[in-house]
Order: structure tokens, then sequence, then C-alpha cells
């Protein structure tokens, strides 16, 4: 589940619970709508860890070139 799926969750879930006053038979929205914000936080939480896992440091196994750089002595500095 992505990022978006799991705030649309949560909208949909906040929707049901806190802003609809309906009756539907024998379904209560509000249980309906803590589920979905349920398992919006979930896929959430779950979408972050293993995005965070995926990054990861590079490193190289060569070491890296020194270029010594040597200054000219014969001539003479800008004035």
């Amino acid at each position: 589940m992505g990022i978006g799926t799991s705030i649309f969750l949560l909208a949909v879930g906040a929707i049901l619970t806190f802003a609809l006053d309906a009756n539907v038979g024998g379904v209560n929205l509000d249980v309906v709508g803590w589920i979905l914000m349920a398992a919006g936080l979930l896929g959430l939480i779950m979408t972050t860890l293993v995005w965070g896992r995926r990054r990861s440091v590079v490193t190289t196994s060569e070491p890296a070139e020194y270029r010594r750089v040597e200054e000219r002595r014969d001539v003479a500095p800008p004035l």
C-alpha cells in the first residue's frame, strides 16, 4: 500500500467516523470509519518503514585517487 492510498483511507475513515451521521441497516459507520483509519495508519507506517530501508549508503571499494598539486615557483605572483 502506498502513501497516497494510506492517506485516502485515513481521510475516508475520518469522514465516516466524525462527519457522517447516517444509519445504514446492520452496519455501524463509526466502526467502519475507525477500521479504515487504523488500516490507513498501519499502511502509512509500513510504507514508511519499507521506503526507509531502501535508502542505503553507497560505498566504494576502491580508494580515492589523490592528485598532487605542485606549485610553480618560476612564475612571479600576480600583482
